[in-house]
């Protein structure tokens, strides 16, 4: 909480951004001569926009039950790498979990893909969230689908926050799905 509140008030949320995308565009500009010239599979296309629910799986402790909470999702996806950068915020009304994570995409066909992301889950406030009540690195495997013919993408997935509770230092798990807005 008190590396949230830091990040907040030294304007870090804009250079954290920043990081996210000069990463990406290293690794892009990296790899892409490394990718084979064959013709292969892509990832769904499209970047988006989605909010559904999110449901906490773990307890805390004896005292801190699981939470329930609104997911706010974005996907932007790095075309002709099988790279995505993600962000989440699981939004509680006294506690709010924001989880950056870039990840690599599996295509399973034109419409869907699957991926694993690595991130961290910054936690703001003093109650338990989906994902815990403490900073924590998460991993979050998925699903993305597009629906043929539209601009709406159906997604779904697990974050997993190690370390996530103050009192138990244990592990959080939550899973989240919904709707998204490709663009």
């Amino acid at each position: 909480m008190k590396s949230l509140k830091r990040l907040s008030q030294s304007k870090s949320w804009a250079g954290l951004a920043t990081a996210i995308a000069l990463g990406g565009a290293v690794v892009a500009t990296g790899v892409e001569g490394l990718a084979p010239s064959a013709a292969s599979a892509q990832a769904a296309y499209g970047s988006y926009v989605g909010v559904g629910p999110s449901i906490g799986l773990t307890d805390g402790s004896i005292n801190e039950d699981s939470e329930n909470a609104l997911v706010i999702a974005a996907r932007y996806k790095l075309l002709k790498l099988p790279i995505s950068l993600r962000a989440q915020a699981l939004i509680l009304n006294d506690n709010t979990a924001i989880v950056p994570t870039v990840s690599y995409d599996i295509p399973l066909s034109w419409q869907a893909d699957a991926y694993i992301g690595a991130g961290y889950s910054f936690s703001e406030g003093d109650s338990t969230s989906p994902l815990g009540n403490q900073d924590a690195f998460a991993i979050q495997p998925g699903i993305d689908y597009a629906l043929p013919n539209s601009k709406l993408v159906v997604f779904g997935n697990a974050i997993i926050a190690f370390d996530a509770y103050r009192e138990s230092g244990g592990t959080a798990v939550s899973v989240q799905g919904g709707v998204g807005y490709r663009f």
